[in-house]
């Protein structure tokens, strides 16, 4: 049974919470506020292997994933390991994370860093602005038509980074009639949450040149990075294989085919 649901309820609840708390004017106004971000599109579009490297702290698949939880030493690893951005779950109660571990993170590298959530509403994008981020999540699967392109249109207005994340050809074609330029192929069903890289290649094939892919889920390896760079990615997402490692700079180093930097 798909858990997607549940997590959108879930997602709608805390948002509103958040609405009672913080005025959307106030939140408004720290992002407009708020210092110019750092280019995402600028730090995977580098020559070589781009990792995005993600801190989380549970999945809904796998419960738990890193006990004790520190976001800032994670990407401090992840920066040494060779990561050219982070990512950082912000939902909460699925994947047990926060605003606040965002803002840690940002506050703690000069990495440009990507919101990882389930965004639904525009108070969610001032509000990734407002905590430092370069780039927010937009999932077609749970977006209409109009508030995929609000939400792009908003983000971009706002200078951070719209990764559109899509999972079959159809999704795909929503997307790029949108006009948007990155889009993230998540290699994980969310209705079952099983990974399959053969999803970055067969989506992956469609996209015109032009547009940076990002493969997303179930990286594992050198070869499954050298994989979907066969077909056109220009980043690799990657979590729970870092955020379980004994060595996540040496994981990193492994990815992206480099030997460990100091």
């Amino acid at each position: 049974m798909s858990v997607l649901p549940a997590i959108l309820a879930d997602v709608r609840h805390r948002l509103k919470e958040a609405q009672r708390a913080i005025p959307a004017v106030e939140v408004r106004r720290q992002a407009e506020e708020s210092p110019d971000p750092v280019s995402f599109v600028a730090a995977v579009d580098r020559r070589g292997t781009s990792v995005i490297a993600e801190a989380k702290r549970a999945s809904p698949s796998r419960g738990v994933l890193l006990d004790p939880y520190d976001p800032v030493e994670l990407a401090r690893a992840y920066k040494r390991g060779g990561a050219r951005a982070l990512s950082v779950l912000t939902e909460r109660d699925h994947f047990a994370g926060s605003g606040a571990d965002l803002q840690a993170v940002a506050r703690e590298t000069d990495l440009p860093v990507l919101r990882k959530d389930f965004l639904v509403d525009a108070y969610q994008c001032w509000e990734a602005r407002a905590w430092g981020a370069s780039a927010a999540l937009l999932i077609v699967a749970v977006l209409e038509k109009g508030a995929l392109a609000d939400l792009h249109a908003l983000l971009t207005e706002l200078q951070v980074t719209p990764l559109v994340e899509v999972h079959t050809e159809a999704e795909a074609e929503r997307a790029l009639n949108a006009g948007v330029e990155v889009i993230g192929v998540n290699n994980r069903d969310l209705s079952t949450f099983r990974t399959d890289l053969s999803v970055t290649e067969r989506v992956g094939a469609m996209l015109p040149e032009g547009v940076r892919v990002v493969s997303e889920s179930g990286i594992a390896s050198r070869e499954d990075v050298l994989r979907v760079e066969r077909v056109g990615a220009s980043a690799v997402l990657v979590g729970e294989a870092l955020v379980t490692a004994p060595d996540p700079v040496g994981c990193l180093a492994e990815l992206t085919g480099t030997e460990e930097t100091a």
